[in-house]
């Protein structure tokens, strides 16, 4: 990280940045003429903030353990709550997954890893028979598993942030919840593998909007075949990550069901939000995935103007503030891509790293693909250290 004292002066940076939009110049390339890089930028107010308490660890820091306990990843995405479980010791048998270069990034991190997705299977959860063939030929899956199934069922039909990403008067503003026919039941398909292999636990992940959207109703009542046949499901959780060691305002329902042992109890939340600052004041080096935008002059002399947690309503990110928690990491939509907040101390936007670090992910963990789709990864999943503390007590409360 270059430190506030390396970087060029606010009159240097102004002429610099007035100089290239007069002149209609382009300012990466002038940046790199005079041997410097946006992280020499500055913004007009560094104000000063004070961290009362901070229990922040990367994931990195947990000893990874190894506990042999087998799992199955459903709508793996780009692997967040397999790697939480796999740091809490579990050994993650299969990840089933729909999206090709999805499927190419847990190749990647996961060489030994069966990945039942594009090109060689459809990854497709609809397709319930063909997927529940491979996991008992190729893995000898059979009921009752004795290990954990865990997935988070594609969220955009419950998701406020993901609909009104569309005009008020386009068919997608609402909600559609489970009356989705594309993904509204996919949670119901989940389900039925559940009901199928009869796993000691599960986990179901996805936004609060799940059990929002009508009070609850179309959830308890996909879950009722399961009470019925003797799980002990405890009271739906919305954590919020940065309760659990994330540097990152991010709110998740999560559900756990098990036929075995009581109802589970969820983890302790720390004693005070995880500010983001830790992330920022780490060396970033030459770690994959960190390529920064290269912004107009005319964008830096918007952004440097913003105080901490300020929006630039132009390009609609944030600043921001290094002694709170991050604002949600954004995955964008399926096709456009997610789009990053602006870095506390560089007027500029985030790398997919930096977003990566936000979310958790170790720093040897590496996404492929376009830059939009990397970030689309990212923001899509779950922060592995949110996971890892869910997976932990998993294994205090029922494998102990």
């Amino acid at each position: 990280m270059i430190k506030i004292d390396e970087k060029i002066s606010l009159k240097e940076q102004i002429a610099l940045l007035r100089k290239c939009k007069d002149k209609d110049l382009d300012l990466n390339e002038e940046l790199r003429k005079l041997g410097l890089t946006y992280d020499h930028l500055r913004y007009k107010n560094y104000a000063k903030g004070e961290v009362l308490f901070s229990e922040h660890k990367s994931i990195e820091d947990y000893k990874q353990r190894n506990h042999s306990i087998p799992a199955i990843s459903f709508f793996s995405g780009a692997g967040g709550l397999d790697i939480g479980f796999d740091y809490a010791g579990f050994n993650n048998l299969a990840s089933v997954e729909v999206n090709e270069l999805f499927c190419e990034t847990l190749k990647l991190n996961y060489p030994n890893h069966l990945v039942i997705g594009p090109p060689d299977f459809s990854g497709d959860v609809k397709d319930k028979e063909e997927i529940a063939k491979i996991l008992k030929k190729s893995l000898g899956i059979k009921a009752p598993f004795e290990g954990v199934f865990h997935g988070g069922p594609p969220c955009q039909p419950f998701s406020i942030a993901s609909n009104q990403r569309f005009a008020k008067e386009d068919d997608n503003f609402k909600r559609k919840g489970f009356s989705d026919k594309e993904k509204g039941n996919l949670l119901n398909d989940y389900l039925w593998f559940i009901k199928q292999f009869k796993p000691k636990v599960f986990l179901i992940e996805n936004v609060p909007g799940l059990i929002e959207i009508d009070n609850g109703k179309g959830l308890y009542k996909s879950l009722e075949d399961l009470v019925k046949m003797g799980y002990k499901i405890a009271k739906p959780h919305v954590l919020n990550a940065a309760d659990f060691g994330v540097p990152q305002k991010r709110l998740r329902l999560i559900i756990i069901g098990t036929r075995q042992g009581s109802n589970f109890e969820y983890p302790q939340i720390n004693l005070s939000p995880t500010p983001c600052f830790d992330v920022f004041e780490r060396p970033i080096f030459d770690n994959e995935n960190h390529v920064t935008r290269e912004h107009t002059a005319e964008s830096i002399l918007r952004y440097m103007e913003l105080n901490y947690g300020q929006r630039d309503q132009l390009g609609r990110v944030d600043r921001l503030n290094p002694f709170l928690p991050s604002k949600t990491v954004i995955a964008g939509g399926t096709k456009g891509g997610g789009r990053s907040h602006l870095h506390p101390y560089s007027p500029r936007t985030l790398s997919v790293r930096e977003s990566a670090r936000l979310q958790t992910f170790p720093d040897n963990y590496v996404f492929v693909g376009p830059s939009a789709r990397q970030f689309t990864q990212v923001g899509n999943a779950v922060p592995p250290l949110l996971a890892y503390r869910i997976a932990h007590e998993i294994y205090n409360q029922y494998y102990l």
